[in-house]
């Protein structure tokens, strides 16, 4: 019996213990669930740090308008006609010089004299000459008269009216060869008077006085007319759009801006630069000058183009980026093309959608990933 009670007290004990163990274990996770939550709800309710915009911006979407269909170009701005004007005569001295660079002349208007002493000297000789002729052709023929009168009564011999006959026929061959050389040199003194062949502008002068004259020697370059056009180089592919008497605005290099007309079409196109040349009337009095560099725009009718402000449009290295703003407005760099501008605005050609909203001013200050402050809506 005594060992029987040792053992029921022995496991009695036991039991206890193990049931004090799974009472600690269960009380023990209640604690730690319970602090974990509280930590956890403490640590949800720790605000996040807000973003600040970097910049307050306005923005907008492509719009469509009606602009004008153009095809641009660049070429130079020449003289329509230009007239080469020298001396007519050589060697001879220039004693005036009446033209200047820019002056405006009218046809037959008088620009240098060439020294005329020794031709008009000639010329005296050769009226001198004429004179003479004309005296001995008198005598000439009144014997050549005589002699046919009597050439049938045999008071002379044939021999001797045939040389009455060829003294006057000589005579008057001198008389006409005198009258020839003094008409040359007549037209040569008058070649002493350099004048303009034509109305126009003198646009390089390289007459001094004192230099003496030579065969093919420049001394007036003459605009005709004043009249310029403008000599644009476009494709092979562009050239079937464009037609005679078409309109174009041509943008020179100091910001005015002129209108012109097509005059002509070239005939070729370079087969090494495979462009070929349109040429365009320039108005008269504008401020083209002969030698400009321009840029200018054929205008073919009205289509639709998609258009931004200018002032969306970053131009950086080279490439034109607009901001494109998300929901959470923050912005995204995006490259366009570009196209035509007219005014304040902008075609885009490619890589944007006309449902896009993008920053209109301050694109400057703003890079890849900002977060921006809208203050209006499309």
């Amino acid at each position: 019996m005594i060992p029987a009670l040792s053992m029921l007290k022995v496991q009695r004990k036991w039991l206890v213990a193990i049931a004090i163990v799974i009472i600690l274990s269960v009380a023990g996770v209640y604690v730690a669930t319970k602090y974990a939550k509280e930590d956890s709800g403490a640590s949800a309710n720790v605000p996040t740090p807000a973003v600040t915009p970097v910049l307050t911006v306005e923005l907008t979407t492509p719009q469509l308008a009606d602009w004008p269909q153009v095809i641009t170009a660049n070429g130079n701005i020449t003289a329509w006609q230009e007239a080469i004007i020298g001396a007519e005569i050589s060697g001879y001295q220039l004693t005036e010089v009446l033209a200047n660079v820019g002056d405006a002349v009218k046809k037959g208007q008088l620009l240098a004299r060439v020294s005329s002493d020794v031709v008009t000297t000639e010329l005296e000789q050769s009226k001198a000459t004429v004179a003479e002729a004309e005296a001995m052709l008198a005598e000439a023929r009144l014997n050549a008269d005589r002699a046919r009168k009597i050439e049938l009564t045999g008071a002379l011999s044939a021999q001797q009216i045939n040389q009455y006959l060829t003294a006057e026929k000589t005579v008057l061959a001198r008389l006409d060869a005198a009258k020839a050389k003094l008409q040359a040199d007549a037209l040569r003194l008058d070649k002493t008077r350099i004048v303009a062949p034509n109305n126009g502008v003198i646009s390089a002068r390289a007459a001094t006085v004192g230099s003496l004259t030579q065969p093919g020697q420049e001394l007036f370059r003459l605009i005709r007319d004043n009249r310029l056009e403008w000599r644009a180089e476009v494709t092979a592919v562009e050239l079937g759009r464009i037609k005679p008497d078409m309109k174009v605005s041509l943008m020179l290099p100091n910001g005015a801006s002129i209108q012109g007309e097509v005059r002509m079409i070239g005939p070729t196109v370079d087969i090494q630069t495979r462009t070929a040349i349109i040429y365009v009337n320039l108005p008269d009095n504008n401020a083209a000058r002969a030698g400009m560099y321009a840029r200018g725009e054929f205008e073919l009718g009205q289509g639709t183009a998609l258009t931004l402000p200018q002032s969306a449009v970053l131009m950086r290295d080279g490439l034109s980026y607009v901001y494109r703003v998300d929901a959470s407005n923050r912005v995204a760099q995006h490259k366009v093309m570009l196209g035509r501008r007219l005014g304040d605005r902008v075609e885009i050609t490619g890589g944007l959608d006309k449902n896009i909203r993008v920053v209109t001013n301050g694109v400057g200050f703003l890079a890849d990933g900002d977060v921006v402050r809208v203050v209006n809506t499309p």
